[in-house]
């Protein structure tokens, strides 16, 4: 069962007592948990993706330099981590470039101050607002999709006009997007991506999981033998990407093997015991794929997946 919600405010909520395991980065985690946990949820961070920086390399100072030159259509940003990083190497390369005179040419770029080499997009708020922090040397309009994923892109004008020949390039982590670029591609356009991070599964995720699920089966028990459990809720998942339910799977599965549990005598959980919050379309295809239940929202706004929680679980 699934079901596709947009942002919206919920008001005077009465919850019951719910487990939601958020298993978003830390860098982003915190403003999901304690919305959830003001609604009266009790919230479980176990990231699932750790970012990393990746070495700027050659290639990405000429991708970055054709991009000033304005060689792109429009340049997409995709999370707040990849804001900061392309930034970073974008006002290196405006300090270089910047002409050290007081002529013509200096007097033409401070009347461009204002104009980007092309459309800049960013994929939701909190990517938007790392562009647009008043502490930068430079300031550019920044476009936004109205719904903040794959979909909400290509039904912008400056993307759904794109054709042949045209060229985008994309600020990213390494992998995801491809529904945008596997779109674009097939249309002719040319795309050429940076990736200044890259996600890794955090080396501390599987011991996180497997100290919550002590806890959860021991609970379980105390509640079975004084008689209080009721119709026990599936624990909720937040999944927020393709890369972090392969690594939620790969944990799930390695508990269920793992010896620490032995002595436990109660069958573990399987993918299958969770309810899952997934982005979007084609990561919900991904988890129907495992036949589990899900909840398909279209942004990850704190709002949006409370409101998904609120419509599924009451």
């Amino acid at each position: 069962m699934s079901c596709a919600l947009s942002s919206q405010s919920i008001d005077n909520l009465s919850l019951p007592p719910a487990v939601v395991i958020n298993t978003r980065p830390l860098e982003r985690a915190a403003p999901l948990t304690e919305h959830l946990q003001a609604a009266g949820l009790t919230v479980i961070e176990i990231p699932m993706l750790t970012l990393q920086s990746r070495a700027v390399n050659d290639t990405d100072i000429e991708l970055m330099s054709d991009w000033l030159a304005g060689s792109y259509e429009a340049l997409v940003i995709v999370s707040p981590t990849a804001a900061a990083a392309g930034l970073a190497v974008w006002q290196a390369l405006e300090q270089t470039n910047k002409p050290s005179d007081n002529g013509a040419l200096s007097e033409l770029n401070m009347l461009n101050v204002n104009k980007a080499p092309s459309h800049l997009i960013a994929v939701g708020e909190a990517t938007a607002s790392v562009l647009q922090d008043p502490k930068l040397p430079f300031n550019y309009p920044i476009l936004q999709p109205t719904i903040a994923n794959n979909e909400g892109m290509l039904a912008m004008p400056e993307i759904e006009h794109l054709q042949a020949g045209d060229k985008l390039l994309i600020w990213r982590g390494l992998g995801g997007r491809r529904l945008l670029v596997d779109t674009l591609k097939a249309r002719g356009v040319h795309i050429d991506s940076i990736a200044w991070y890259e996600r890794t599964l955090p080396t501390d995720a599987s011991t996180n999981y497997k100290q919550w699920l002590k806890q959860f089966i021991r609970q379980n028990k105390v509640q079975s033998q004084q008689g209080t459990q009721l119709q026990a809720a599936k624990p909720i998942v937040i999944i927020s990407s393709g890369t972090a339910f392969e690594h939620w799977s790969s944990v799930v599965k390695q508990a269920q093997s793992d010896a620490d549990f032995a002595l436990e005598r109660t069958v573990l959980p399987t993918l299958a015991d969770f309810n899952y919050v997934v982005l979007g379309e084609r990561l919900a295809d991904m988890v129907a794929a495992e036949q589990v239940s899900y909840w398909r929202v279209e942004d990850l706004s704190p709002a949006t997946i409370l409101a998904a929680i609120v419509q599924n679980v009451l």
